[in-house]
Parts: structure tokens; sequence; C-alpha cells
């Protein structure tokens, strides 16, 4: 046996003579004697029982090349395996709300689905029905209840045709919270919702000032009354967009949330993101208060510090595990709001990054998207592969106009994933 090249190790100053070993792959985490190290890394005797511990949470491998090919097949075998259809579907491009920000801006419009589109999109959904695959749907917008009778037909039409072929329907939905009433909640769940999106970009005078009504009048406090009644009905995932300037106030929404009577271990899980430049790579203001790259310091010490004190308050937040762009899983799709086929919610509006329409199907994309970017020496190398996988294909096109490289994460797992595992760990312990 041989050890994984997909291993990081860290020194545990609190406690001499001890490491902690991640093995990335399996996303497992250890804690070792600097001696068993040792004799891991030097090929020593093992017992049969750390032998086989070892080898099944990946620090031990039968065949290290073996191994880098497993790697670059690690798709492929998803792919063939993989037995649910996941599509995010864009009812409409209009919102209620006018947030300065928006990466939709560039082809924001009055546009909505109509009839025809959705016949077709159930038709599709059906179809992958019929052949004993699981549907998911994420109700997209703009903001998707707008258009709360397409999204009510559209579910309720594939809810019937999952329970007549024996498989199984859910939907989630993307939404800004406005219209996020109980009574809508209950309404909704016999349907199938599963989960809901929600964005609250921190306490009232930021998310006022970056989250307005199209009136300019502040959302913050619809949204939170709404948050209070729902989120003890349905799995809230919350998230919030940052810039360099606020992040350091986003705890006091936390504190907010807690005083208003949400239970925070009620919530499904709560990660705030930096603002992103729009889809045409312009901003809105100063462009240094947003995030273009992941290696950014700012923004590495703002995702560090922010996951610290959502985990403080007893909310929940993303573990770390395997992740991956999803243009790499095949059956996850993005359906625009006229039938167009997309790989990203981000590529919608750019025609270059089409990749077909429901009427005609998917065409190859792996060129135009560059499947293949991360299957080269460097990569297939690097202990972060299994966290990163090229990382997104949308900031390496804003970086240089077109995805032609990979959108290196080595920087950013450098000077976070040790605080990362370390959070995960004393969270745990406080459970225990």
């Amino acid at each position: 046996m041989h050890l994984s090249r997909y291993l990081k190790t860290y020194s545990s100053p609190e406690r001499p003579g001890r490491i902690l070993l991640v093995a990335t792959r399996r996303c497992a985490v250890l804690e070792l004697s600097e001696s068993l190290w040792q004799r891991l890394t030097d090929g020593g005797e093992l017992s049969d029982q750390e032998r086989e511990t070892f080898a099944r949470l990946g620090v031990l491998v039968p065949d290290r090349d073996a191994e880098r090919e497993e790697m670059r097949e690690t798709f492929d075998k998803l792919n063939s395996k993989s037995r649910r259809f996941k599509v995010t579907v864009t009812l409409t491009l209009e919102c209620n709300l006018a947030c300065p920000y928006c990466y939709e801006e560039p082809f924001r419009g009055r546009f909505v689905m109509n009839a025809a589109t959705a016949d077709l999109l159930v038709q599709r959904m059906t179809e992958r029905m019929t052949e004993e695959l699981d549907v998911t749907v994420d109700f997209y917008g703009g903001e998707a209840l707008l258009r709360l009778d397409l999204l009510h037909e559209i579910a309720s039409r594939l809810r019937d045709a999952a329970d007549r072929r024996g498989v199984g329907f859910a939907f989630n939905m993307f939404s800004n919270g406005v219209l996020l009433t109980r009574s809508l909640v209950e309404e909704l769940l016999p349907l199938g919702l599963s989960a809901v999106r929600l964005t609250i970009d921190g306490p009232p005078d930021i998310h006022d000032t970056q989250r307005p009504f199209v009136s300019g009048k502040g959302s913050f406090a619809t949204i939170m009354a709404n948050l209070v009644e729902v989120h003890n009905l349905v799995a809230i995932d919350l998230g919030g967009n940052y810039t360099r300037d606020n992040y350091r106030r986003f705890p006091e929404l936390l504190d907010m949330m807690i005083a208003a009577g949400i239970e925070p271990a009620r919530l499904k899980e709560v990660s705030f993101s930096p603002v992103m430049p729009r889809a045409d790579g312009s901003v809105s203001g100063d462009r240094s208060s947003v995030c273009a790259c992941t290696a950014e310091p700012w923004a590495i010490e703002a995702a560090v510090y922010l996951r610290g004190e959502v985990i403080k308050r007893g909310f929940p937040v993303a573990k770390i595990k395997p992740n991956a762009c999803m243009i790499e899983f095949a059956n996850d799709l993005v359906v625009g709001y006229d039938g167009g086929l997309y790989k990203c919610p981000v590529f919608m509006g750019q025609e270059d990054l089409k990749v077909g329409t429901l009427a005609k199907g998917i065409n190859d994309y792996r060129q135009s998207h560059n499947l293949d970017v991360w299957k080269n020496d460097e990569c297939l190398e690097c202990a972060y592969l299994p966290l990163c996988f090229g990382g997104c294909r949308f900031f390496r096109k804003l970086q240089t106009g077109a995805i032609d490289g990979v959108d290196c994460r080595r920087t950013m797992l450098d000077a976070s994933l040790e605080t990362f595992v370390r959070q995960d760990l004393a969270a745990d312990s406080r459970k225990s």
C-alpha cells in the first residue's frame, strides 16, 4: 500500500506530538501521533486494523498511478451511475428588487417563460422520469415567485408524472423572500417543495442599500418577518452577499435572527458569499470591493471570519466535501425562460455558452466549456484537486475572457482549509 497524493497535514501546537491529517478525496479528518504518521510516510509496519482504516479513508491506496487515473475518470463514473436529473428552471427574469450588483443585469428584462416552453419542459422532464430518473427542479429567476401560477402548474404536473412512474420528484426555490409567506409555503409543500435558498445581505442598513425594492424602499423588514414565519416549516438555505467594506458587520444579522426567535439549528445552512462582477464583467461602484478572484486576500479572510461567526452562534454551515463546477455533471442543466439550455446560471444570456434548447436537445459542450481543463499534471498531482476540480469557469472567464485554464484554488485553500477543519472539529466537540 502507498500514501495517497491527496493528503494535507497540519501540526497540533495545542497537542504536542499529534498531527491533523486530511484525506481530501474522502474529506476524512484524522488525528494521529507523529510516530504513526512517520510509520505511514516511511512505509513502516502497520497493524491489519490500521491498514484497513487508512485504506477505507483514502490515506493509503494500492497503486498511486491507478489512483491518479481514477481521479481523471471521476465524473465519467459518477455520470454513468447517476439516477437523478437536476434542472434549474428560470421562470422569469423579472424581479421586485433592484439590487445594484445583480449579475443578471446585462440580460435582465420583462422576460417570462411562456406556456409552450413550460409544456416542453414538463415533457422533457417526464421523459427523464420514464428513464427511471428521479427529478429535482430548482425554480429560479429573477424572482421565481412572481410567476407562482407557472411554478404551481409545472410542479403539479411533474408531481403527478413522478407518482405515475414510481420515481422521485422534489423542487427547491431561489427566492429573495419578499413573497415567501407561511401560507404560500404551506400551499407548496404538498407539491414537493423541499428547500428555499433565501438571501439577506447583512443588517438592515446594508441590506436595504444592496437589495431595495424597485421603488427604492428597503426590503429587510418584509423578508425578516417572512423568515421568522417559515423557518420552522421548510428547510432554509440562507445566503447573503458582502463586500470588502461591510463583511465584518454580517454577524449583526445572525444576532438579529436569534433575537427575532429564529432557531439556528432549524436552518439547513448559512453561507455568505462575496459580491461578484456581473455576467459581463462589469461592477456597480468600487471594483476593489467585489471579488473577481478566489485568491483575493480580503475574500479569503472574510470567508474564514464569517464561517467562524456562523458556527459560533450555532447555525449550520457547509461541511468540507468534494466540490466541482456543475458543468461536470451531465444530468445538471439550466433552462432559460425561452427554453435555452446552459450549464450554469451565470452563463445565461451568453450565446456562445448555450448548450442547446428544450426543442432540439443538448449539444456537445466539451470544447466550449473545456471540460478536461483540470486533467493536467499539475492539477492531478495537487492534494486539493478533490476540493476544486478546476474551480469556477466563470471566474476564469472574468480573468482572461475565455474558459482557457483553471481557476486555481491553491492559494485560497492554503490559507483557509486548516482553519475550516479546526472550526468543524471545535463545533463537533461542543455538541458531544
